[in-house]
């Protein structure tokens, strides 16, 4: 692991997360603990032996570590208490981006719905508040996840059965861009990046801000 040789909280922090996709492999071990090969699936582009590295340098230093999945013998990857204290940071970087990703994704780019289950809440937490409870679905493409909204925060994830107040159905960006406030509901409507199935009501309170 190299060394910026600096006293300083910043320089050691990089040495532990600052190398490539260090910081995406804690991104998915926030989402949820993982296999080897469920994280080979849900990070295109690594190659296999640099996974194998990145995760023995981050179990090293404390953040990752390895567990029996249920009551079988399969391991599993999972986030340290401390290596968990990374949310905070990462939904900052993640707010600190919205100039970069509101322009929509690159030819190239992959993109898997479930990274938006950090994202959107953290770019509503502390920005929009709700009266009461909402659950919204948030429908890209084949894809469905389901927003909870209530007076103490937002939660993304797979559907769990309960009856949804409204959907939307959009495309990454423009949920993005509404969750950041940089995109207007309205605005979005007309132009044809969005359409809402049900209460706009309960869309406006969380994505009218």
């Amino acid at each position: 692991m190299r060394s910026y040789d600096q006293y300083c909280g910043l320089a050691r922090s990089l040495e532990i997360v600052g190398d490539r996709w260090n910081l995406l492999i804690v991104r998915e071990l926030l989402i949820a603990p993982a296999r080897y090969r469920d994280l080979i699936e849900r990070l295109p582009g690594i190659a296999t032996n640099l996974l194998a590295d990145r995760l023995r340098d981050l179990e090293a230093a404390g953040v990752v570590e390895r567990r029996l999945a249920g009551e079988g013998s399969v391991v599993e990857y999972t986030l340290t208490p401390w290596g968990a204290e990374l949310r905070q940071p990462i939904e900052g970087l993640l707010r600190w981006s919205t100039p970069l990703m509101i322009s929509g994704p690159a030819g190239s780019d992959s993109f898997r719905p479930e990274w938006l289950t950090l994202a959107v809440p953290a770019l509503l937490d502390g920005r929009v508040k709700v009266r009461s409870v909402v659950t919204i679905g948030l429908v890209l493409g084949n894809e469905t996840l389901q927003l909870r909204a209530t007076r103490s925060g937002f939660e993304v994830g797979p559907p769990d059965g309960r009856k949804l107040d409204a959907s939307i159905s959009t495309g990454p960006a423009c949920v993005l861009g509404l969750a950041a406030g940089a995109l207007a509901l309205g605005d979005a409507r007309a132009l044809g990046l969005v359409e809402v199935d049900g209460d706009e009501a309960a869309v406006r309170s969380v994505f009218g801000a």
